[in-house]
């Protein structure tokens, strides 16, 4: 077994962590051990860490970048010293109709998450895993603003490329947090007319300077009945509860709605469904297909996470922060503390 360090929530749903050593497999043939240098926090982290799969004391983070530093004997396509991106998945069968269609992240079998109850994750120094789940990392990323492509990235973007978005395309995004902020920046990239949909105004001189048109007030209904059949696609990152029937109405014909914030419980208003023959859908990250294509993208255009960088030593105010909304708009924990 190899031995690293990492940060380790309690058992009593709360944000207190702690260091701990932690034990990673020894390399298989296809593995490689990447050296753990930046990771996101992300908001699936804070219900995971609150007992949401009841899994006790767990080592979080799904989304990093680092440098390989060892590789197994059958891996080819990564050598000391690469850059690397990591994502919530790091296995599947590699079998069943949905990995053969590069949807690993609807793998039949269960997707082998990047943590879990016996899996630490990504808020440790070393992670070991697949070869053929770590990307490489453009040069043009840069690496701590790349960590949360791996997962507030990709929840964007496979809804925007299952629905075609492009020039001419009407897209809104509710909420502008950890997801909503890349969703704004990867629809207008691909062309669309963004509008940020939000309870108040105070974000919407940040919306237009992240590539949205303009912001739509929520509250509003004189607005709100205004733009009823707007738009062709709404991406919802709304986390909290909440009512679906006034985005769907925002809908035109054939419109859908994303809901990406996982709201539970939902109820699904199903006559809004049918005004306008509209479609209710919603995503789990992506596979490597779409991961791989993200990456390029975002190379090319120069698209990254506006973060805030914060030494892992203070983890705890990372989630605390993120769990009261004083984040614009990730937390990237730096591991190098951890030496």
């Amino acid at each position: 077994m190899r031995v690293t360090t990492g940060w380790q929530s309690s058992n009593d749903g709360s944000t207190a962590m702690r260091r701990v050593p932690i034990e990673r497999r020894d390399l298989g043939s296809d593995d490689i051990a990447v050296r753990v240098d930046f990771c996101g926090v992300c908001h699936s982290d804070l219900h995971r860490i609150r007992g949401l799969l009841s899994e006790g004391a767990i080592v979080p983070g799904h989304e990093f970048t680092g440098t390989v530093t060892a590789a197994g004997t059958g891996v080819a396509g990564f050598a000391l010293g690469d850059r690397v991106a990591v994502g919530t998945l790091v296995d599947s069968c590699g079998a069943c109709p949905m990995c053969q269609a590069g949807q690993e992240n609807f793998c039949y079998a269960g997707p082998t998450t990047t943590y879990g109850a016996s899996t630490p994750g990504g808020y440790s120094r070393e992670y070991v895993l697949r070869d053929k789940f770590a990307y490489p990392l453009p040069a043009g990323l840069e690496a701590a603003a790349a960590a949360p492509l791996m997962c507030a990235g990709i929840t964007m973007w496979e809804p925007m490329r299952a629905a075609g978005v492009g020039p001419g395309t009407q897209v809104a995004v509710a909420g502008l947090g950890g997801l909503g902020h890349l969703g704004v920046k990867l629809a207008a990239a691909l062309g669309a007319e963004v509008t940020v949909l939000s309870r108040t105004s105070g974000k919407e001189a940040d919306a237009i300077k992240l590539g949205a048109a303009g912001l739509l007030l929520s509250t509003d209904d004189g607005r709100m009945r205004q733009s009823r059949g707007r738009f062709d696609l709404i991406l919802d990152t709304i986390a909290a509860q909440h009512d679906f029937a006034p985005l769907l109405q925002l809908l035109g014909l054939d419109g859908t709605l994303s809901v990406l914030g996982y709201p539970l419980p939902a109820q699904v208003p199903i006559t809004a469904l049918t005004q306008g023959r509209k479609k209710l859908t919603s995503s789990g990250t992506g596979g490597r297909k779409h991961t791989a294509e993200l990456l390029a993208f975002c190379a090319e255009r120069g698209i990254a996470a506006d973060i805030e960088l914060l030494p892992s030593a203070r983890v705890e105010e990372a989630l605390a922060r993120l769990d009261r909304g004083d984040v614009r708009y990730r937390f990237v924990l730096d591991l190098s503390d951890l030496d």
